[in-house]
């Protein structure tokens, strides 16, 4: 018999059709609380979806190239290379990299090197005493050359084993403090940014529709006269930042230079213009002072009437400017505005869930409440409480 009641009670519940049924509840509490909840959904979808985030809108993420022109003049007094101009083909290393551009700064300069042989610079592996302390052949990746298998007097007090390389050997110094290039901070720099926003068929550049060529020709850029001018003076870049450039020009280091196309097409399209933001992006611990900046070598080979070589080494310290593109547009589209409607309508939904449950739960006359709200009806009439 209980298995057959069970069975009844499967399939009963198995047949059971629920419908909607609205009770009003005339209650200041209940009412209160459920206006309130409608305001805060609606507040929230007007406010932040529609207003703030523009769910009516589709979306589109920018597509940039960058280029650059860096120009200026700067004087140096150096005893390695007498008094001597440098222009943009002297300081800027490459001419041209994508999305960047590294001006030179500051140098140790080591003339006239040419393949002999000299002794190695001290360390703690180059250290010798004795012809047999230095292997012949041998190549120490962090060395100066390959070793000639004899040791040799550095200096009065020193023996360092000799090496076949360009000799005579960088000295192991301190960049010059101040930059031999303090004059680099009045360069000035032409950044060109051509965006596009491909699913909306949107072009434009930063040199802006209003701008014409004697504009361009005497503007720099600044915040508060002309921040709409593509023209930086690398010391205001630096200065945007909170950095000092004759500082940073001493060991050098790494400058982010970020261009944001925020658009919103379904306004007038020149209200799209770019905005720059710059920064630091090497780090710059006080903490941690160990390989600090920026620096590399190169070399300017020379060749006497004799055909014999020589250079001119370089170690160079500078800065690098890495110029960075964000942005994202926005249009009018009949979907996100549909699905964010219909997100919306599902919380007003909610509202009623949550009211309903605050009433069949927490209210006082719940049991009341809940007599009222469900009502069980069969084919042949309605059912008592007791029935179900």
């Amino acid at each position: 018999m209980s298995e057959k009641g069970c069975c009844d009670s499967v399939g009963q519940c198995f047949f059971d059709y629920y419908t909607s049924k609205i009770l009003v509840i005339r209650s200041r509490k209940v009412g209160t609380l459920n206006r309130f909840t409608q305001a805060l959904v609606i507040a929230y979808i007007i406010g932040y979806v529609c207003v703030l985030k523009k769910g009516y809108q589709d979306t589109d993420t920018v597509l940039s190239s960058v280029t650059t022109k860096v120009k200026g003049i700067a004087l140096t007094n150096t005893t390695e290379l007498g008094e001597r101009i440098w222009d943009v083909a002297d300081y800027i290393i490459p001419p041209q990299e994508d999305g960047s551009f590294f001006v030179l700064t500051n140098m140790i300069i080591t003339p006239n090197q040419t393949q002999s042989k000299c002794a190695e610079n001290p360390n703690p592996s180059s250290i010798c005493t004795s012809h047999r302390d230095c292997k012949r052949g041998f190549n120490d990746a962090r060395g100066d050359g390959v070793r000639t298998g004899r040791c040799v007097n550095y200096n009065d007090t020193v023996k360092t084993c000799e090496v076949l390389s360009w000799c005579p050997l960088e000295k192991i110094v301190d960049p010059p403090n101040p930059p031999l290039l303090a004059d680099a901070e009045n360069f000035t720099v032409l950044i060109k940014n051509n965006i596009r926003y491909p699913k909306f068929n949107f072009n434009k550049r930063n040199i802006l529709p209003n701008i014409n060529s004697s504009y361009l020709t005497q503007c720099v850029f600044s915040r508060k006269t002309d921040p709409d001018c593509p023209i930086f003076r690398l010391k205001d870049i630096a200065g945007e930042a909170d950095e000092d450039f004759q500082t940073m020009a001493v060991h050098g280091g790494v400058m982010g230079v970020q261009i944001r196309w925020d658009c919103d097409l379904d306004m007038p399209q020149s209200w799209c213009v770019p905005v720059y933001a710059f920064r630091r992006l090497d780090n710059k611990d006080p903490e941690n002072t160990v390989a600090p900046g920026y620096n590399f070598r190169f070399a300017k080979y020379y060749k006497n009437n004799d055909g014999k070589e020589s250079r001119t080494l370089i170690k160079g310290y500078g800065i690098r400017f890495d110029v960075m593109v964000f942005g994202q547009a926005g249009k009018f589209n009949i979907v996100p505005t549909l699905l964010n409607i219909g997100a919306g309508l599902a919380l007003l939904g909610l509202v009623n869930v949550i009211c309903d449950w605050i009433v069949l739960t927490c209210m006082r006359r719940k049991h009341h409440y809940r007599d009222q709200k469900y009502t069980y009806v069969d084919d042949y009439g309605l059912l008592s409480n007791e029935e179900t």
